[in-house]
């Protein structure tokens, strides 16, 4: 291969915005096309640091930076170049320029023996100085200088250990994405930005190094079209500068970045390097695995005995498990002896890394390689306190080898695993809290993992944890909960009883639980109360308006009667019912299909009470449901709850003609007992007793005693109930009953002030306007029923009341003027 040579040279310093100052090609090989010179004189210019002396000396012109620059041109091609600053003569001696020499690389070509670009930094072959004369003959090697010896490197490095991840970091983004903008290295010496591309194209894989196009050294990073771009401090970019967001910089030459860097690739990369042993890259591109797998590289570095991150075990873990076909017996043992190191800290992550590798392990690596893997994941699973950490297989441990390591592992953890189950209280530090029943099932499969005897803890162990599922519910415990009822029959048994005993007191926790695990139910356990919870929602779905049919299918659901079970009867109300509390109809039904004996035992009864009590005025079932409630349980119910159905007992009686004599003072005397009373007993009550009084066969000396009660509460229920549209309706329509209300509403002026603002509001609101829409025939008939009822003087009462207003007036003064006269 021969390779192109270019001289291209400035006289004096040309800044980017002049015609370059007389900078031209001094020498080209021949056979170059137009084109490549026309992209080279833009790549190959250099701007001088701004405060860089006019006319230098000697020391000066070598203290300036060079820039070696790998380019690539719109023909596939690339353009390698070293541009240094020189002092021409040809402007005067000292003055300032520069020299840039470069070779062409055609498209689809590389260096002589494939080496990568940076490793021409100062070869000897570059030249500082314009050629003597003539056109250069083409070149076909760049030997590599001594600048980049292994030590050198491996110092460099290290000195530069806190930048490491992050510029590897930014470096896979850049050549993974070409619209990632560009990687800008600030250092002091352009030299320094060549080492980092010495350390930058050791760790990517092959074709990206010798793609990365570079530039050690520019003025103006942003309009720079290199990948990885190197400036001095006075040059870095600031954040809120033009093109600042397409340029990932990190200032090499300030203080050290304090973020980590989530990067395993680039973190693996970087302690490579820490650890002064490039050679791994090479050992590490020889495994399987796409660019920029953290995967090899973490495996490679673990096994070399370099410690690594959590993150970057977890990506060699998560490798090896994909190919464990991919490392040899003794690369196996070393993996698995890094990863089982006991003095570092794991993620969640890592160890569910570390469980799929022995998944992939288990029968194919021998014993002890899986049982140390084992061995690390329960005691971690014990200790870590994390409940995502599934236990590994029984298999794990065949053997002689691993029956060692299980039996260390029983004397080890055997009695703090013991000592949780038996007290719920976590041996490990930081167990997530809220997470016990995730936890309990972890370590009843350990204990059988490791055969450690916990019978005698069992039913503790089961209470435990079926409250805990009411509280939590399974949530994403609910695959491993089943996979445990499924490998321990008597775990299964005694926690399934345990729910189903207490389900009757948390129906609605249980239903909600079964929602989100279909706990087993096939066996020879009965579970009715469990089977109810698992129905409920189909039930309530067919026949929802009719809570009590949905009662009645839930329960059959059970396979157990009221009768046999009573608290089925419990677990149904909670379903259906849930806080509320049924109407007096419903709570009829319930207590009519099954015994008050069955309410009893549920300690359902008190819902059947609170249905009666709290029922509305208007709810006719109530005054029915109380007698049979005061027969059905009259040792449950105190002495407030009593009187309150005595009231309800009493308003049915009233209505049916039942009622003993003595009604206002009974009535007055249940209230008392019952205080303080819920509204609808006492409405029930007062408005049956009012009605009744309304009525024209009233017992007069139950209207006696009532007017004279001077009641406040029972003669305004009274008056409401004289608004009602069915007396409205009779007074309407029958004139014996207009005379009644009439003789009713106009005596007894005297008997206390309840009963005179009641009857003067209903004369004067209710029975005058139905009055007022008589006809005079319908007038004659209320004369006459009263005549008949009363006397002539009740006559003469209702026809003054019922004169006109100014008729009354005009009567009233005549009889006032003969009185003066007299």
């Amino acid at each position: 291969m021969s390779l192109a040579q270019l001289h291209y040279t400035a006289a004096s310093a040309a800044s980017a915005d002049d015609d370059g100052g007389g900078a031209r090609f001094t020498a080209v090989s021949g056979g170059l096309p137009t084109q490549v010179l026309a992209e080279a004189e833009e790549l190959l210019r250099l701007e001088p640091p701004a405060d860089a002396p006019y006319r230098p000396t000697s020391d000066q012109l070598r203290s300036l930076p060079e820039a070696f620059s790998f380019s690539a041109l719109s023909d596939g091609g690339h353009l390698l170049a070293r541009a240094v600053a020189y002092a021409g003569p040809s402007s005067g001696p000292g003055t300032l320029g520069f020299h840039a020499h470069a070779v062409h690389l055609p498209a689809g070509t590389r260096l002589p023996e494939d080496a990568l670009p940076i490793t021409a930094w100062r070869s000897p072959s570059w030249s500082s100085t314009p050629p003597a004369g003539g056109a250069p003959e083409r070149i076909s090697a760049l030997p590599a200088s001594a600048a980049f010896g292994p030590e050198a490197l491996n110092d460099f490095a290290v000195s530069r250990s806190p930048w490491l991840a992050a510029v590897f970091a930014d470096l896979r983004r850049v050549c993974e994405d070409p619209a990632a903008g560009r990687l800008v290295l600030v250092e002091r010496h352009s030299a320094d930005v060549a080492r980092w591309i010495a350390l930058a194209s050791a760790v990517l894989p092959q074709d990206d190094a010798h793609r990365l196009t570079f530039t050690t050294y520019t003025r103006r990073p942003a309009h720079s079209p290199h990948q990885l771009v190197g400036v001095l401090p006075q040059d870095a970019p600031r954040a809120d500068g033009p093109g600042a967001q397409t340029l990932r910089v990190h200032d090499c030459a300030g203080a050290r970045p304090g973020e980590p860097v989530d990067d395993a690739w680039a973190e693996t990369c970087a302690r490579i390097w820490r650890n002064r042993s490039p050679k791994l890259f090479r050992a590490a591109a020889e495994l399987p695995g796409g660019p920029f797998a953290a995967g090899p590289l973490a495996v490679t570095a673990l096994c070399a005995g370099i410690p690594l991150g959590p993150g970057e075990r977890a990506a060699a873990a998560e490798w090896a498990a994909e190919r464990p076909y991919a490392l040899d017996e003794d690369r196996t043992h070393l993996l698995t002896d890094a990863l089982t190191d006991p003095d570092i800290d794991r993620t969640p992550r890592e160890l569910a890394a570390v469980a799929r590798l022995l998944t992939a392990l288990d029968g194919r690596a021998p014993a002890s390689v899986t049982a140390s893997l084992g061995a690390l994941l329960v005691t971690e699973t014990v200790y870590g306190g994390d409940v995502s950490v599934t236990p590994p297989g029984r298999s794990v441990f065949a053997g002689p080898d691993g029956e060692r390591v299980a039996a260390a592992l029983v004397d080890a953890l055997g009695e703090d695993l013991r000592a949780e189950l038996a007290t719920g209280a976590p041996v490990a530090p930081d167990a997530v809290p809220g997470r016990s029943v995730g936890r309990t099932v972890q370590l009843l499969r350990i204990a059988r993992l490791l055969d450690v005897d916990c019978a005698e803890l069992l039913p503790e162990v089961v209470r435990r944890m079926a409250r805990g599922l009411l509280d939590e519910g399974a949530g994403d415990c609910a695959r491993v909960l089943l996979d445990l009822l499924d490998e321990q029959f008597d775990v299964r048994t005694a926690l399934l009883g345990e729910l189903d005993r207490i389900t009757p007191h948390r129906p609605r926790a249980a239903q909600r639980l079964l929602a989100g695990v279909a706990l087993p139910f096939t066996g020879a356990q009965a579970l009715p109360h469990l089977r109810m919870c698992a129905a409920a929602p189909d039930a309530g779905a067919g026949d929802g308006d009719d809570r009590v049919k949905v009662l009645n299918a839930v329960v059959r659901a059970g396979g157990m009667s009221p009768f046999t079970e009573p608290l089925v009867l419990r677990t149904a109300m909670g379903l259906v019912w849930g806080d509320a509390t049924p109407t007096a109809g419903e709570a009829r039904l319930l207590l009519a299909g099954s015994t008050s004996d069955a309410h009893r035992t549920a300690g359902t009864w008190s819902a059947l009470v609170a249905a009666a009590v709290g029922a509305p005025a208007d709810d006719t079932d109530a005054p029915e449901l109380a007698p049979d409630l005061l027969r059905g349980f009259p040792q449950e119910i105190d002495a407030r709850t009593r009187g309150a159905l005595h009231l309800l007992e009493f308003a049915r009686d009233l209505r049916s003609g039942a009622a003993e004599p003595g009604w206002t003072e009974r009535a007055r005397t249940l209230c008392a007992a019952a205080e303080p009373v819920e509204p609808g007993p006492r409405e029930q009550a007062f408005g049956a007793l009012a009605e009744r009084l309304l009525t024209p066969d009233r017992p007069e000396a139950e209207l006696y005693a009532f007017v004279h009660s001077d009641d406040t509460d029972l003669i305004a229920a009274y008056g409401s109930a004289a608004r009602q549209d069915t007396v409205h309706a009779r007074l309407r329509s029958d004139p014996a009953y207009v005379a009644d209300c009439f003789t009713v509403w106009s005596a007894h002026p005297h008997a206390g002030p309840a009963w005179s603002g009641t009857r003067e509001a209903l004369l004067a609101e209710v029975l005058r306007p139905v009055v007022r829409g008589l006809s005079a025939d319908e007038v004659a008939a209320v004369e006459e029923a009263a005549e008949r009822a009363g006397s002539s003087r009740t006559v003469e009462a209702f026809r003054a009341w019922n004169r006109p207003p100014g008729l009354r007036r005009r009567l009233g003064n005549r009889l006032a003027a003969r009185v003066r006269r007299s």
